[in-house]
């Protein structure tokens, strides 16, 4: 029998989650297509918080990579924004004219942000707050303002404030009602709240309303946004405005073909659309009973009743959904569910201890728990939620209610942790749906002792993370000795359970030479990799086999395979080789000649002493390299970018050495070296440091007796500084100490692992073990270095040998 079609439209976490459940129960009935408007495939929209301030990267929140929609036969179309549906022919529509047939057709297209009706609201650097696109704006505005200004003290401008923060900016959140989270917080909450943020730097406008933005040209009407402006006429200074007051149900495209939409996308109990029961609609854009949600676990709830009808099973029903809060700031701790507020028929047990940071409320209506506020002490929320939900009478623990379930006594449980006190049909996550005993089955069956494992296996403490501690102690409870609270290994990425330790070793002892030998002798899940692993095993395999392992183009990142640096416009940037920052009149000109024969706008000194040419056109990549004659600059590259340097002895009267010489040096013996992460050096002439060694992966600095090197300085969104690690007093030491180091790092350090990274997984001890206390063994990993650099191509100029394709900078022609 032919399988009917379905059709998805949206690729988001409601979305992908029906489709989960559909395949649970059903894996056989449909055909299934997907429509993303976003190029990505579909990822953890409510981490983006971490992503924003640091703490995780894209690939890190993605919950089904390409290649799950291939193992499960789902056609992905990403990129591909549906503009219209013919519900007579029962045909999608995308903005490329690509068409899809339905049989059943599932509506996910979430939401879209509510944008204020300012004047001004249309300037450059004024934005929202919704997706992966917008995070990577406000990173690379981080990289170039100062102040930013976000719209909106709810639950996501604070942790896109909290974001903007750490990567460095000074940020002013303006908030129209006189305390923050009116929504998930009472008052005495939310100063709490308030008092912590602006310990950390946050700014705070409280009964603040934006009256305009103002534009730096203009009179203020163009340009990029410089200030807001408010009622009373005051005004703070802003490089960015973040929009973050409110969300709308997207409902264009259901209105566009004639559903009936009021606070979305109204649907009944079976998420069937009222005016068409073969379309279905989930998440943010449906409106059930009058609600249009925006947390995730009435989403996945929703979810899992659609599958449950597209399956035919026909017995799930949404009957409105209970919701909880919990903040995603590192930190803070926050949680808040019900009826917090209270009211005339209620009573309130409160527990306030602001100098420690503690505040509870618990709100009772009739012996039962209607409502929930915890700041600081959060560790009790979920079991609160269960009784809110259960609505279960408290009156025979109410004297103990505010002290939590460990203190209950309930079954002989009192004294123990949580998760001995719960019983097996307790949920711990309430995103997913996971009980306790769903989660103690996967630990026995599957032998699981990590979080990941757990993440990975069951999808508890996968979304939000509020429930993780609980899930640990779940791991403690249950695997006992086995449980690991930090992973022993982590998997290099979905395609495989292998670490990347193993993986390394495995290309040691076996001599594997190529991509294709290690997936095979590993037996990857899937047989081409992804590009997480691609780049990965790439670079292993030519750092352990130099001269033998065949370096693969097409396993690099874009920038590393154009041998430039990608701009947000499509151009490149070039920056070519300047040694130890030193240049000659004659580089100078001929750097001057290039910029004006391919018409470069944009010329720019770096931070690392090289000059930046912005703007370069694809298909003039070549001839600009070739009329440079300089060698490649790398900051394209996971490698060595520069060595910068002061003027030291040479022409400073205070240097102690001769910086400028031994930052040429360094950069000569190195400049060839790929590595697992970009590695910045910098040499200065004496402790006056003026070459900012102190910040650097390798940091060199000039005494009287010699020299100082100090390792593992990071100078990027958290900086790290330097550890010492040694004083030498010969250049030449100098050269084999920090040579020894970086290979060192070359051989044991994880791909995208940065110096810093590196040195707190392994120990600083291991490090001088291996290249301070072992002689022989510095020795040897400084000759493995330069036999490994030892002809390795300019890729600049030696296209033919570093086996650049010059085809791909060829114009495409129609």
């Amino acid at each position: 029998m032919d399988k009917r079609k379905l059709v998805m439209v949206g690729n988001g976490m409601a979305g992908v989650r029906t489709i989960e459940e559909l395949l649970k129960i059903a894996p056989d009935l449909y055909e299934i297509t997907v429509f993303g408007a976003e190029p990505h495939p579909n990822y953890n929209r409510i981490l983006l918080s971490p992503v924003l301030a640091g703490e995780q990267t894209l690939d890190e929140i993605v919950l089904n990579p390409l290649a799950w929609y291939d193992e499960h036969g789902i056609t992905l179309h990403l990129g591909r924004k549906v503009v219209d549906v013919d519900r007579r022919r029962r045909i999608v529509i995308a903005e490329d004219g690509t068409t899809a047939a339905y049989d059943r057709l599932l509506l996910a297209t979430g939401s879209t942000p509510f944008i204020l009706p300012v004047p001004g609201k249309d300037l450059e650097g004024v934005m929202a707050y919704r997706d992966i696109e917008d995070t990577h704006a406000m990173i690379e505005a981080a990289r170039k303002y100062r102040h930013a200004v976000v719209i909106g003290g709810g639950l996501l401008g604070l942790e896109a404030a909290n974001g903007l923060l750490r990567r460095g900016m000074q940020v002013t959140v303006v908030h129209l009602h006189a305390w923050l989270m009116e929504r998930q917080l009472d008052e005495t909450a939310a100063k709490l709240l308030q008092q912590s943020l602006e310990a950390r730097g946050l700014e705070f406008r409280m009964g603040t309303q934006t009256a305009a933005l103002i534009g730096d040209r203009d009179g203020g009407l163009a340009g990029r946004v410089k200030a807001v402006r408010f009622q009373d006429g005051s005004e703070v200074p802003a490089d960015l405005v973040v929009m973050a007051a409110g969300i709308r149900p997207n409902t264009e495209l259901a209105e566009k073909i004639g559903l009936h939409c009021q606070r979305g996308v109204v649907v009944t109990d079976t998420m069937q659309t009222v005016t068409d029961p073969r379309i279905y609609a989930v998440g943010e854009c449906a409106a059930h009973r009058g609600i249009a949600y925006g947390l995730v676990a009435p989403l996945f709830e929703q979810g899992k009743v659609c599958a449950t009808h597209l399956a035919e099973f026909g017995i799930g029903r949404c009957t409105g959904s209970q919701v909880s809060t919990k903040l995603k700031v590192t930190g803070i701790d926050l949680f808040s569910a019900g009826d917090f507020m209270g009211s005339a028929d209620t009573e309130e047990i409160v527990m306030s201890d602001p100098a420690g940071g503690v505040y509870k409320k618990l709100v009772l209506k009739d012996d039962r728990l209607v409502g929930a506020c915890l700041y600081g002490d959060t560790v009790d929320g979920a079991w609160y939620f269960k009784l809110l939900r259960e609505g279960r009478k408290v009156a025979d623990i109410r004297d103990r209610l505010m002290f939590g379930e460990s203190h209950i006594g309930d079954a002989g449980h009192e004294g123990h942790n949580r998760a001995a006190a719960m019983a097996d049909s307790d949920e711990v996550c309430g995103c997913n749906g996971m009980t306790k005993g769903t989660i103690c089955k996967a630990i026995k069956e599957k032998g699981l002792f990590t979080l990941e494992d757990v993440r990975r296996h069951t999808k508890a403490s996968a979304s939000c993370g509020s429930c993780s501690g609980l899930v640990e102690q779940l791991l403690m409870f249950t695997a006992g000795g086995d449980y690991s609270a930090t992973p022993t290994k982590k998997a290099m990425c979905g395609c495989t359970d292998r670490s990347h330790d193993e993986v390394r070793r495995a290309i040691r002892e076996h001599r594997l030479l190529t991509i294709a030998d290690v997936y095979r002798f590993l037996e990857w899940r899937t047989p081409d990799g992804c590009a997480s692993c691609r780049p990965a095993v790439n670079y292993y395999l030519i750092s352990t086999w130099p001269k033998e392992a065949q370096d693969d183009p097409q396993s690099r990142f874009i920038d590393e395979r154009s041998h430039a640096n990608i701009q947000k416009d499509g151009s490149y940037s070039v920056v070519p080789r300047m040694w130890g920052g030193e240049t000659t009149a004659d580089e100078l000109r001929r750097i001057a000649d290039v910029v004006e024969k391919y018409r470069i706008p944009t010329v720019k000194v770096t931070g690392g002493q090289r000059i930046d040419l912005l703007g370069v056109k694809k298909e003039d990549l070549v001839h600009v390299w070739r009329d440079l004659g300089m060698p490649s600059g790398h900051a394209y590259a996971k490698a060595l970018r520069t060595v910068k340097t002061c003027v030291g002895s040479e022409w400073c009267r205070f240097g102690t050495q001769d910086s400028t010489q031994m930052g040429k040096d360094l950069e000569r013996a190195l400049w060839r070296m790929y590595a697992p992460h970009k590695v910045k050096l910098a040499v200065s002439g004496c402790p006056r440091n003026c070459a900012e060694a102190g910040i650097k992966d390798v940091g060199v600095i000039g005494v009287d007796s010699g020299w100082e090197i100090h390792v593992g300085g990071n100078g990027g969104i958290k900086t790290e500084v330097a550890q010492f690690f040694c004083k030498v007093r010969t250049p030449a030491e100098v050269l084999e100490y920090c040579g020894a180091f970086l290979q060192l790092y070359r051989e044991k350090g994880w791909y995208l692992e940065r110096t810093v990274h590196f040195i707190a997984r392994v120990g600083l001890d291991y490090v001088k073990r291996r290249v301070l206390e072992d002689h022989e063994g510095r020795k040897a990993l400084w000759e493995r270095l330069q036999f490994a650099l030892d002809g390795e191509p300019d890729p600049w100029s030696e296209f033919d040998k570093a086996r650049v394709d010059t085809r791909q900078f060829d114009p495409l022609t129609v």
